[in-house]
C-alpha cells in the first residue's frame, strides 16, 4: 500500500485494477485439509475420517484420548482421485483413514492432514459397542447450503454431545453438478461443524444423481463395499439399514441396481432376523429418502396410492418389487422417510389402513411399521405444503422448519420428537413406541 500511495493515481489505480491478475498468476497451493467428516466403519472400536485435498498429499491422523498429551497416537490412509464430470472435470482428493482399537464410550483429540498442512483440532466420542448402550440420533434430510435454517442448531448440539450419530436422510444439497461441483465443496464445509464432531451416516437422494451419484458416492465412506449407496450397522439394541430409493427413480443408471439392492435388502433382513441376532439388536430401523406414504400436496410419488417405494413398478422387465411387504414380513420396526420438506408422524400403517397397538396406546405394541417423514431441516426450496384432506393415517403433521430425535433406550423403547427451530428449538411433538415383542410375529 505504501508503494501506491507513492505513485501518481492513475499509475496506482492501473496497478490496483490489475492486483486480481497479480494474484490469480500465483498457483494456489491446495494441500489444506478441508470438508472433514467422520463415520462409523461398522466394526466395533472404529472411526472413518474422511476429507479432501484439491493437490496430492498424505493421508494421516494424529489423535489420542482427551486429556493426554495432543496427537500421542497416529493412522495412516490413502487417498483417491476423484474427478467431477462437469466442463472443468475438477480434480479433488478424497483422503481416508480408519483408526482402529479405540475405547468404547472414550473421547478423542484429533486433527488430520499431512505436513503438508493439518486441518483444525476436533474431537469425538468412540460409539459405545454394547447391545445395552442407548444411541441418540439427530434425524433429518433435505438440509441445504442455502437456507440451512436447522444448521445452527445441530451444530452447536453436536459440538455439546447431544449425539451418538446422525442420520441425513439424504439430499445433501446441493451436491451436484452445480457451478461443477463446487456447491458440493460449500456444502461439506458447512457439515465439518457437525460431522467432524459426531459419525455422519447418509444415504441418497435425489439430489445426489447428477452423473450417477458420482459426487456422492465418492465423497462420503460408509460401511461396507457399496459406494454407500446401501449399507447396514449396528448401535446399542438397534440394526439400522441405509438404502436408496433412488433405484426406483434413476433407471437410465441401470435396472440391476433396483433388483441388486432389493437382493442386498432381503439378506439383511433375514441375517437380521436369526434369533441370536434379533435378540441382541431387537430394534430393525430403516432410512430411505422418498417416503412410501405423505400427505403433501406436491404429487410426489408417496402421494400415489401406487408408489413406486411401496408398491413397486409394473412397467419394467421384469416387475420391480416394491418394499412395503419386505419390510413388514421382516418386521422393521421404524422407518425413516425425508425427500417433502415438512415433518410428519404417521399411525402404525400397512396396506395403506391403520394398525395401532390399540385406541388409547397406538404405539405400544403396534401391529405395523411407525413411518416417520423429517424432511424440513432447511433448504433453498422451502418447505411443502399439505394436502388439507390427509388419508386415517397422518396422525401429526408440521410445516415449521425442524429436525427430529430419535433415543433407542432398550430393548422395548424408543422415543421420537420432533423440534421447531421456527419455534427456537421447542419439541413440537413426541411419541414413545414400545415393543413387547418384535419380528413378524410381533404384528399378529
Amino acid at each position: 500500500l505504501s508503494a501506491v500511495k507513492m505513485l501518481p493515481v492513475p499509475a496506482a489505480c492501473a496497478l490496483l485494477s490489475l492486483a486480481p491478475v497479480l494474484v490469480l498468476g500465483v498457483p494456489p497451493i491446495w494441500t489444506q485439509p478441508e470438508q472433514v467428516h467422520l463415520s462409523y466403519a461398522g466394526v466395533p472400536g472404529s472411526m472413518v475420517v474422511t476429507w479432501t485435498t484439491f493437490n496430492k498429499t498424505e493421508s494421516e491422523v494424529e489423535y489420542g484420548p482427551a486429556g493426554a498429551p495432543l496427537f500421542e497416537m497416529s493412522a495412516k490412509g490413502d487417498a483417491t482421485v476423484f474427478v467431477d464430470s462437469g466442463e472443468e472435470k475438477r480434480k479433488m482428493f478424497i483422503h481416508r483413514v480408519t483408526l482402529t482399537n479405540l475405547k468404547p464410550a472414550a473421547t478423542y483429540v484429533y486433527h488430520c492432514g499431512s505436513d503438508d498442512g493439518w486441518s483444525d483440532v476436533f474431537f469425538f466420542t468412540a460409539l459405545n459397542d454394547s447391545s445395552s448402550f442407548s444411541p441418540r440420533f439427530a434425524l433429518y434430510g433435505d438440509l441445504g447450503n442455502e437456507n440451512p435454517q436447522s444448521l445452527a442448531r445441530l451444530q452447536k448440539e453436536a459440538q455439546q454431545g447431544l449425539y451418538d450419530a446422525i442420520l441425513h436422510i439424504g439430499n445433501l444439497y446441493l451436491l451436484v453438478h452445480s457451478d461443477n461441483a463446487r456447491i458440493g465443496d460449500e456444502f461439506m464445509r458447512q457439515i465439518q461443524s457437525v460431522a467432524a464432531y459426531v459419525p455422519y451416516m447418509t444415504c441418497p437422494g435425489n439430489h445426489e444423481a447428477t452423473y450417477n451419484f458420482s459426487n456422492y458416492r465418492n465423497r462420503f465412506s460408509m460401511p461396507g463395499q457399496t459406494e454407500s449407496l446401501w449399507y447396514s450397522w449396528n448401535l446399542g439394541s438397534a440394526h439400522i439399514i441405509s438404502f436408496s430409493t433412488e433405484v426406483y427413480f434413476y433407471l437410465q443408471f441401470g435396472l440391476e441396481l433396483l433388483f441388486k439392492q432389493y437382493e442386498w435388502l432381503k439378506r439383511d433382513l433375514e441375517e437380521a432376523n436369526r434369533p441370536e441376532n434379533r435378540a441382541e439388536r431387537p430394534w430393525i430401523i430403516t432410512m430411505g429418502h422418498r417416503p412410501m406414504y405423505c400427505s403433501d400436496d406436491d404429487q410426489d410419488d408417496c402421494t400415489n396410492f401406487d408408489s413406486y417405494v411401496r408398491l413397486g413398478r409394473n412397467d419394467t422387465k421384469p416387475p420391480a418389487p416394491g418394499l412395503e411387504d419386505l419390510f413388514y414380513r421382516h418386521g422393521v420396526d421404524v422407518e425413516l422417510w425425508a425427500h417433502e420438506h415438512t415433518y410428519e408422524r404417521l399411525w402404525p400403517v400397512y396396506g395403506d389402513k391403520v394398525h395401532n397397538g390399540s385406541l388409547e396406546k397406538p404405539y405400544v405394541n403396534p401391529k405395523a411399521p411407525v413411518h416417520i417423514i423429517t424432511g424440513s431441516a432447511g433448504c433453498r426450496e422451502r418447505t411443502d405444503r399439505f394436502n388439507p384432506n390427509p388419508k386415517a393415517w397422518s396422525a401429526f403433521r408440521s410445516t415449521d422448519y425442524g429436525y427430529s430425535r430419535m433415543h433407542v433406550v432398550n430393548a422395548t423403547h424408543l422415543y421420537l420428537e420432533q423440534v421447531s427451530d421456527d419455534q427456537d428449538g421447542k419439541v413440537i411433538d413426541n411419541i414413545w413406541v414400545v415393543k413387547e415383542k418384535h419380528g413378524f410375529s410381533a404384528w399378529s
